[in-house]
């Protein structure tokens, strides 16, 4: 099991009380921005968030809300939340829903208005309540999608998620792996339909 050293002694609850926050990929999206994943500590602490230059948190998780934020700077974090069951009960067009949310966060262009909070252009954070099923499932999703030169498959999304998050192959949970392997079909399908 690869677990990042501060977490490989802990419970998932114990972890759960700690802000965890790694980097998946780094120069991302027309913008070159880092994709991060994490957990729900980690998305509502404001230094954390600024010291990594995170702007944009992305919730997956349903059973949980996150109030807004505005970071030490000012800076207004803007939130996304596409809520998942953590297992079975979703459908693979929530998790493209996600991944897809995840491509339009990361090529926004961020605008500012004046009936708009203080943003600013930065990295993003995916997370759930642990940062170790549904937003590992949704990240390995958008690798796949929008870095096939380096993600071919799915399962190769995965496993580079497993890695920077340090989980080990009982993580993401099996049904979320089984929707993942079902949204991949359905964009082969499209792209099917669309060679015609």
């Amino acid at each position: 099991m690869n677990v990042k050293p501060h977490t490989a002694n802990l419970t998932e609850e114990q972890e759960d009380e700690l802000a965890v926050l790694f980097p998946v990929l780094e120069q991302t999206g027309s913008h070159g921005l880092t994709l991060f994943i994490g957990n729900r500590v980690a998305a509502e602490n404001p230094v954390l968030l600024q010291a990594k230059n995170i702007t944009s948190t992305m919730n997956l998780a349903v059973n949980i809300e996150i109030a807004p934020l505005s970071l030490p700077d000012g800076t207004r974090v803007r939130r996304t939340h596409i809520g998942l069951i953590d297992g079975p009960g979703n459908t693979p067009e929530h998790l493209l829903a996600a991944a897809f949310a995840i491509s339009g966060i990361v090529e926004q262009e961020s605008p500012g208005k004046p009936h708009y909070p203080a943003h600013r252009r930065g990295n993003l954070l995916v997370h759930c309540r642990g940062g170790r099923s549904r937003s590992a499932t949704a990240i390995a999703l958008y690798l796949h999608m929008y870095h096939a030169d380096r993600f071919e498959t799915i399962e190769a999304a995965v496993d580079h998620v497993r890695r920077a998050r340090g989980l080990d192959t009982t993580q993401p949970q099996p049904a979320m792996l089984e929707m993942a392997r079902a949204a991949c079909g359905m964009i082969a399908a499209f792209r099917r339909r669309d060679a015609f």
